[in-house]
């Protein structure tokens, strides 16, 4: 039997309703749709490998740099083609994480060291992870939130973190792909903070709702660090499909601050209601939240056509714990029906 290492596969179970993936509940934006349907015969030629278009409407988005920016098939492609271009001997992550980081590494041939999030601290990132920043350290992969405990790194931390790796010559990628559900996220970016060791990794996937395009960026604070991922990976990395989409959702006036105050009112509610039931629930200011239970509920919501994710195989974590994502009020409430249900209730 095939199973995924991450969420949102529902390929095989007949999914109803998928709280598995962490996507945008609004969906993908009708303009975006519009632009896609609108574009059928673009995809008979080879996409442009520069993304031109594409680069200089995230440059004015973003208000940075072309030259530093670099587009990539959803944002895993490139954790693979950073850890290729940089070629680390020695790297860290925190535990529990998103796991490509480490197989990314593991890829390249790096010895990776993870830093153990307490849940005793509700897994937020602590000063601790200063500690083992050092010149023997060549990358750190960090993500803010973090997936899977949806906690946001601290300002003052990050701060100290980004000039650590600057001390140290440490490339820092920070992975930012969940911010953009988080309310007034640019305060809270690594981007505050910018210097030549830092980049900062986003993508369409989630907040936009297009998984199934592929579609990723990283801006660089340095240009050759940039040029360096530009040169690895397939010469066509990005589908004529995913670059019609991105551009027409970089003009989608508001979509983003709608999606972060549905989330932030939808979550606060989702979190009371776990909480009503004694999990214990991780204080999540992300799309999703991570809560550890006493029964198989990923196997209990099967059996009503619910997908959540089953967080056993996150470093720090095991079968106890589990993240769900954050969707409508009406299909959060046919979900905490359904976990009433199996808890009996």
């Amino acid at each position: 039997m095939k199973t995924s290492e991450h969420g949102g596969y529902i390929y095989t179970d007949k999914i109803k309703y998928d709280f598995s993936a962490n996507l945008n509940p609004l969906g993908m934006p009708s303009g975006v749709k519009e632009a896609l349907r609108g574009a059928v015969d673009a995809f008979e030629n080879y996409p442009d490998p520069f993304c031109g278009r594409l680069l200089s409407a995230l440059s004015e988005y973003e208000d940075f740099p072309e030259e530093k920016i670099v587009c990539g098939n959803g944002a895993a492609d490139l954790i693979y083609r950073l850890a290729e271009a940089v070629k680390p001997v020695k790297a860290v992550v925190a535990a529990p994480c998103f796991g490509e980081y480490e197989k990314a590494l593991s890829q390249c041939g790096a010895v990776t060291k993870r830093y153990f999030l307490s849940e005793k601290n509700d897994f937020l990132l602590d000063d601790g992870i200063l500690d083992i920043l050092d010149s023997s350290t060549d990358m750190l992969f960090l993500c803010s939130p973090n997936n899977p405990t949806g906690r946001i790194i601290k300002k003052e931390l990050m701060r100290k973190i980004s000039e650590k790796c600057l001390l140290e010559n440490i490339v820092f990628v920070c992975d930012e792909c969940f911010l953009p559900f988080v309310q007034k996220s640019r305060e809270k970016s690594v981007r505050n903070f910018m210097n030549e060791r830092v980049v900062v990794l986003n993508a369409f996937t989630k907040i936009f709702s297009m998984a199934g395009l592929r579609l990723g960026y990283a801006l660089f604070g340095s240009e050759e660090i940039a040029e360096r991922v530009r040169r690895t990976g397939q010469y066509w990395s990005v589908s004529v499909p995913a670059q019609i989409a991105g551009e027409a959702a970089l003009k989608e006036k508001g979509f983003v601050e709608k999606t972060a105050e549905l989330v932030e009112q939808e979550r606060i509610s989702l979190e009371s209601a776990l909480r009503s039931f004694g999990f214990k629930v991780c204080p999540s200011e992300a799309n999703f939240i991570l809560f550890r239970c006493g029964l198989p509920l990923d196997c209990c919501l099967l059996r009503e056509h619910i997908a959540i994710r089953n967080c056993a195989n996150f470093e720090g974590l095991d079968e106890r714990y589990f993240r769900t994502a954050v969707r409508t009020r009406e299909e959060n409430e046919i979900f905490i029906m359904a976990v009433r249900r199996a808890l009996g209730g």
